[in-house]
């Protein structure tokens, strides 16, 4: 099927006659009415009259068998634009016609400058439209199709824009409302728009191989007809088509190959009278050629989300060309092209299918998984992400199919089902066996999710999870735990900023300054103050800004600023130094490496070690010994108290130089004396210097100051070892 275009009203009234039986068709000439009306001499952007666009996009919905009111909707999609009402529509024409309508109209003005934004605010309207009636899915899909089509005629930026668009988001919606045809008319024209160069030198290519394609096809058509035959079974139809163009693009950048080496550049479709034949087909095709492994698949026991339903195989063919062979019936062959509408549900008294009630549900799905993010980058990235062509088929213990992307780990397999699932995952089985949550799904895995109430997502689950559901789901629990950190960390930090001014954080609400305070600092609440100075979005300089009157401001940066940064760091470590652990100042570390308290790599300070604490930009505290270089080169005014307290049982990682006599057996004895202090190695490297000696750095992993301490101690005592200092 291809897009149709008609001439005039009656010429769509014609095509809708031809499958509308009995169906009152005079709303055609009351919709034509008022888009002449509103759209008088508005043209479209290609430079014809606009109501002739409207016009092919009404006319292909009809060649598509489609109800009257998506066919009304089609032509009416603009007016609203030109202003007319949604009040208008519903009196005229039904509320159905004016959702769709409504559903399908793009947002034009928008209150962001950001071209993104405008994006995503278009996409979000449409799919949450979507969510509600497909029907508007449709409309768009044969719009943006009528537009790809004629996008030459606008600047180059445009064009590239709209491909992208197309083919990331338009294409991807076509596939998973099954509609074939569609799928592949945009993605062939997007593609022309996307990689130009590679479109017409691929174009060049194979039209100039057409005879010599052809001829094969009429080779294998013929040998099939003949063994089928032999097989006592009749196909209704043999068909050999040339694969569209992106879809042989995608084949030569996946496998690296130049397109002399696609052989299978034709897909052969047999059609039989019933499922019986198709496996009996299958039988007889692999009986006279050799099937190529793993290029078997059968998605009519197993279909497709979309209701794709069809026997694939690969076989080497005659003259040893691989070639691709589609078994199925005609019914499945109208579903695989037509897709939804093949067996349409909003056709007057017709009940809806359930395997369409199936897909508009994981539509709706798609939509409410998508409506809580609100960055518009991450939203467009979430939703590209979404539409991913799937490659793997994996099944539930109850026989549902979930389809994922290649790759794709149980912990995908997990959020599949539900993010309470996935949350609470710990471990899988696939086939009756105990995988790993890094293991890579495959087609036909059979996988059932272990939970426990005590499982959190894990940052680490983002580098192994290759559905943006997934991804998504981790992102936003891990933003609402470090949410969580950030409150408590500036709750503790503004206290203890407060108290030094003789004041506490519930005598500033009571008194009502808090207000001037979050005025000053623009935040919404005390909730958002605190998350903001935990952090540190907002510095503490900042916050004392808003505490002191300007005077006290000025006497404060001026004693700070009179210090130099080594003795300011040692004057903030003096403060609570000797103090009891109860009135110690400053954040406690607990010994936790959370998002927001972290201990610093560039200097490794171990508990033990005098240290302050840098408030970073947007992630949190960052912890430094306090004679680190890097500390003191910073600015002070983002400097913090910090102590430790109530340390975990934990091991930090340090580093250490130690210099040694260059005899046999040296790794061996430093590595012992390291075992035997219960110290972990965690890297090491070496070199032999000019005057023999052997020169190791070690990555350790110790408790605390005083292990690494002792630990430096007993290596000193080696008779081998010359030297041995901390890093």
């Amino acid at each position: 099927m291809t897009y149709v275009s008609v001439l005039n009203p009656n010429g769509l009234k014609t095509l809708a006659a031809n499958y509308l039986h009995g169906v009152d068709l005079s709303p055609i000439d009351e919709a034509w009415e008022m888009v002449v009306r509103v759209h008088q001499g508005r043209r479209h952007f290609s430079g014809e009259l606009y109501i002739l666009h409207l016009l092919e996009v009404a006319s292909t919905l009809a060649s598509m068998h489609l109800d009257l009111d998506t066919i009304l909707a089609g032509l009416l999609h603009g007016v609203l634009k030109e202003g007319v009402t949604v009040k208008e529509l519903d009196e005229k024409f039904g509320k159905d016609v004016a959702n769709i309508v409504e559903g399908s109209t793009k947002i034009t003005k928008v209150t962001s400058n950001s071209k993104l934004a405008s994006q995503a605010d278009n996409l979000r309207r449409m799919l949450l439209a979507i969510a509600t009636d497909i029907r508007v899915l449709l409309v768009k899909l044969v719009d943006r199709l009528l537009d790809i089509l004629v996008v030459d005629m606008v600047d180059e930026e445009q064009q590239i824009d709209m491909a992208r668009e197309t083919m990331d988001v338009y294409a991807p919606l076509a596939s998973r409302l099954g509609i074939d045809w569609l799928k592949r008319e945009l993605e062939d024209n997007a593609f022309k728009f996307l990689h130009p160069e590679d479109y017409n030198e691929l174009t060049h290519k194979l039209e100039s191989s057409l005879d010599e394609r052809q001829r094969y096809v009429d080779e294998v058509i013929k040998i099939l007809q003949k063994k089928l035959g032999e097989s006592n079974i009749i196909p209704i139809r043999i068909i050999g088509r040339p694969k569209h163009i992106y879809s042989i693009y995608k084949k030569l950048i996946a496998q690296n190959i130049p397109l002399e080496r696609v052989y299978d550049k034709v897909a052969f479709r047999i059609i039989v009278e019933n499922v019986n034949e198709c496996y009996e087909a299958l039988g007889t095709i692999h009986a006279n050629w050799s099937p190529v492994p793993g290029r078997i698949k059968d998605f009519i026991s197993v279909p497709k989300a979309n209701n794709y339903q069809s026997m694939h195989t690969t076989v080497v063919g005659p003259r040893d060309h691989f070639i691709e062979i589609q078994i199925r019936t005609d019914q499945m062959d109208r579903v695989a092209q037509e897709g939804v509408a093949a067996h349409w549900a909003y056709k007057e008294g017709q009940k809806v299918n359930k395997k369409d009630v199936k897909l508009f549900r994981e539509l709706k799905q798609l939509v409410t998984s998508l409506q809580k993010l609100e960055d518009p980058r991450e939203f467009l990235d979430s939703l590209v992400g979404e539409l991913y062509d799937p490659e793997v088929y994996a099944l539930t213990p109850t026989g549902d199919v979930k389809e994922f992307p290649s790759a794709s780990c149980p912990i995908d397999f997990a959020y599949s089902i539900h993010t309470e699932v996935g949350d609470r995952c710990v471990s899988a089985r696939v086939n009756g066996r105990q995988v790993p949550l890094k293991y890579q799904l495959q087609t036909g895995d059979i996988v059932e999710i272990m939970t426990s109430p005590t499982q959190v997502p894990r940052r680490g689950w983002l580098d192994l999870v290759k559905t943006s559901r997934a991804r998504t789901r981790i992102r936003s629990w891990l933003r609402r735990e470090d949410k969580d950190k950030a409150l408590k960390l500036g709750r503790e930090i503004c206290e203890r900023e407060i108290k030094k001014h003789d004041t506490s954080l519930k005598k500033i609400i009571k008194s009502g300054h808090i207000r001037l305070i979050l005025k000053q600092l623009r935040c919404n609440s005390l909730d958002d103050l605190l998350v903001k100075v935990g952090s540190g979005t907002i510095t503490v300089q900042n916050l004392i800004k808003g505490l002191l009157p300007a005077e006290l401001r000025r006497e404060s940066d001026q004693l700070e600023t009179d210090l130099p940064p080594a003795e300011l760091a040692s004057q903030m470590v003096r403060q609570h130094a000797g103090e009891g652990e109860k009135d110690q100042a400053g954040v406690k570390i607990d010994g936790i490496d959370g998002m927001l308290v972290k201990v610093s790599q560039c200097c490794s300070p171990l508990p033990g070690d005098p240290i302050v604490g840098f408030i970073t930009m947007g992630r949190g505290v960052s912890v430094h010994k306090s004679n680190c270089h890097n500390l003191l080169s910073s600015d002070p005014k983002r400097w913090i108290d910090v102590s430790w307290s109530g340390i975990a049982e934990k091991t930090y990682k340090v580093g250490i130089h130690v210099s040694a006599e260059n005899k046999r057996g040296i790794f061996s004895e430093i590595s012992s004396a390291i075992n035997l202090e219960n110290a972990n190695i965690v890297d090491i490297s070496a070199h032999t210097t000019p005057t023999d000696q052997a020169d190791m750095t070690i990555s350790l992993e110790v408790e605390n100051l005083k292990h690494l301490k002792i630990l430096i101690q007993h290596l000193r005592q080696l008779p081998a070892v010359i030297n041995v200092r901390r890093l």
